[in-house]
């Protein structure tokens, strides 16, 4: 037997993992299956971005910047998303005529993001596809059952951005 056996053994057996309540369980089990649904909508995000010839972070900032001229840092605030990612984003979009830069009354650096006609063709394109995909999932799961589990999510939303470990 290997002299160093007995010295890796303890990779194999050391100590067991704590173990949860089962209210904490209850939630690890949720959190797996929110990341689960997170990458589901992410491949779906993939798919209908692709109808217009884009890629789900090109149509999110693209999408945002459709509400109204608006700048990196907002457009990155507003999404959750780092700023660095939105600008090499808008760079790229600015640069295949999706979208351009605008001057910003407020803000002599800091220029606005809007789209283009090319790119709001790219989005009316996006956007029929995910509407008819989120009428039919919601006539399939129910507008009433949707809105009470939004309810539960933005709640354990609140509960967890309090409770960082």
């Amino acid at each position: 037997m290997s002299k160093t056996l007995p010295e890796r053994q303890h990779a194999v057996k050391g100590p067991a993992r704590p173990t949860r309540t089962s209210a904490g369980d209850a939630f690890t089990s949720f959190v797996v299956q929110v990341a689960r649904l997170g990458g589901d909508f992410t491949a779906t995000g993939e798919k209908l971005a692709a109808l217009g010839g884009q890629t789900l972070a090109r149509w999110v900032v693209l999408d945002a910047a459709e509400d109204g001229p608006a700048s990196v840092a907002q457009i990155a605030r507003g999404r959750g998303m780092a700023r660095q990612s939105v600008q090499r984003v808008a760079d790229l979009l600015v640069r295949d005529g999706l979208a351009v830069y605008e001057e910003n009354p407020v803000h002599q650096r800091a220029k606005l993001l809007a789209p283009t006609p090319r790119g709001r063709r790219a989005l009316r394109t996006i956007s029929t596809a995910q509407k008819a995909w989120a009428d039919a999932l919601g006539v399939e799961i129910g507008e009433a059952e949707l809105r009470r589990l939004s309810t539960t999510l933005e709640r354990i939303q609140r509960v967890t951005s309090r409770n960082k470990p």
